[in-house]
């Protein structure tokens, strides 16, 4: 039987000063979610985030944006998680990748954290890394030593449009992540 997805959650920081900034990646794929599934995020103290429901293709699944800064993301994960009672597996994590280009979407299950701070903390908090994520290609600074700096920085004009056509590219297949139709999903993202 096919494992649905029941949360989706984006990573990213919260606050102005952090909003256009490539880490926030996961918060802007949610938040043109959420808009496209006329939903409201409202402030949730016990999960230390913002939700809001949405129903697609006859399935209600919940949106959590953590309001812990990315490297506590597993503290509002998990305390979700376990309200709810949601398995690893129907839980869907959008983030940042700088492993991929901007304009690059990739869908995959398990896994390491990739030197990603807001999974590094997810995964410690839940003792497991068999979650599904969507990782949105952000591009590389070229040095591992400029990583923090580069993914706390806007992206120039044309990175960000191009990181947003991607966004795009991957809003019409959520329905079917939703429904567990993962491999379907891997071959429209991979294929492009």
């Amino acid at each position: 039987m096919k494992s649905r997805i029941q949360v989706v959650v984006g990573l990213g920081n919260p606050g102005a000063k952090y909003e256009q900034t490539r880490h926030n990646a996961g918060f802007w794929l949610l938040d043109r979610l959420a808009v496209s599934a006329s939903a409201c995020f409202k402030t949730e103290n016990k999960f230390h985030g913002l939700t809001a429901a949405i129903e697609m293709a006859g399935h209600r699944c919940r949106l959590l944006k953590p309001s812990t800064y990315m490297n506590r993301s597993g503290q509002s994960v998990v305390s979700n998680l376990q309200y709810y009672k949601i398995p690893l597996e129907q839980m869907l994590v959008v983030h940042d990748d700088i492993d991929l280009e901007p304009g690059c979407i990739r869908l995959k299950r398990d896994g390491g954290h990739g030197g990603h701070n807001g999974l590094r903390d997810i995964i410690a908090a839940l003792g497991g890394r068999d979650f599904y994520r969507l990782r949105i290609g952000v591009g590389h600074p070229g040095s591992r030593d400029q990583v923090v700096d580069y993914v706390l920085c806007k992206p120039s004009v044309s990175e960000y449009g191009e990181i947003s056509a991607a966004i795009d590219q991957a809003l019409p297949l959520v329905p079917e992540m939703l429904q567990g139709n993962f491999e379907r999903v891997m071959q429209d993202l991979h294929s492009q």
